[in-house]
């Protein structure tokens, strides 16, 4: 989908939740990101915003007023050793995949996480998501191994491809 405008990406807000809650339970129900498997209100995404909020970064891509993507970091491992690790998910909405929101996302969201220390980017993707990792990869993610029967999904054991991106540095070129 053509973007109708420029994408603007900035950090997500508590304000943002119903919309992060939407876009996250299209996620949910196209059953191609993420093991989860029941939707997620506005205020259990509030939540999670304001109890992540200091400590690691979310962003959203506005488009035309609306916003029209989200990603977020989560705590990779709780050992000290681990704290400039974020996991991360990226999420677009249905009607804008294709249009640049998840490059800017990525884009975005690794500025934000550089800027609060954070050294490294993680993830985990299906490996049938070829969106996801072609994705990953424009946004200088690497893909460093697969995790074999990583969990079950509607009673099917999933593989993931693992993804990394060092950060701690701006891109080169």
């Amino acid at each position: 989908m053509p973007a109708s405008q420029p994408t603007a990406v900035r950090r997500a807000a508590v304000d943002d939740a119903a919309a992060i809650a939407r876009i996250y339970n299209q996620g949910i129900e196209d059953r191609v990101a993420t093991f989860e498997t029941e939707p997620r209100s506005a205020a259990q995404i509030a939540a999670v915003l304001r109890e992540r909020e200091r400590t690691h970064p979310a962003v959203v891509a506005v488009r035309d007023g609306a916003v029209v993507g989200f990603a977020w970091t989560a705590t990779y491992r709780a050992r000290p050793c681990y704290a400039g690790v974020g996991e991360f998910g990226v999420y677009v909405a249905r009607e804008s995949r294709g249009s640049g929101a998840g490059l800017a996302l990525l884009d975005g969201l690794a500025a934000a996480c550089r800027a609060q220390g954070f050294w490294k980017l993680v993830s985990r993707i299906f490996p049938e998501n070829t969106a996801s990792r072609s994705l990953c990869r424009a946004a200088g993610f690497r893909e460093v191994g697969v995790y074999h029967r990583h969990g079950r999904l509607d009673g099917e054991w999933r593989d993931v491809v693992i993804v990394e991106r060092l950060i701690d540095e701006a891109p080169a070129g």
